[in-house]
């Protein structure tokens, strides 16, 4: 299951799917674009493993990442059901 987390002010969307077998959470980062139609990346927590990045700088995923770090115990808890 796809749980919709948020929506950023800059208009990216943060999405994370059920709690896996293994413990781990995986985040989706998705941003529409008018060049690529969407820049986006995934990755998993608790470990903060960035999986795949599209079309992000390395500043915007640097700022993704933090958002999440921030608030992946809300998504951790609620991955649980």
């Amino acid at each position: 299951m796809i749980y919709k987390f948020m929506i950023t002010e800059d208009n990216a969307e943060i999405v994370h799917s059920g709690l896996t077998e293994d413990g781990t959470v995986k985040v989706y980062v998705e941003k529409p674009d008018t060049k690529d139609c969407f820049h986006h990346m995934t990755c998993s927590i608790p470990s903060y493993s960035i999986k795949e990045v599209f079309g992000f700088s390395e500043e915007e995923t640097q700022k993704y990442m933090d958002l999440i770090k921030v608030n992946s115990h809300l998504m951790l808890e609620s991955s649980k059901h």
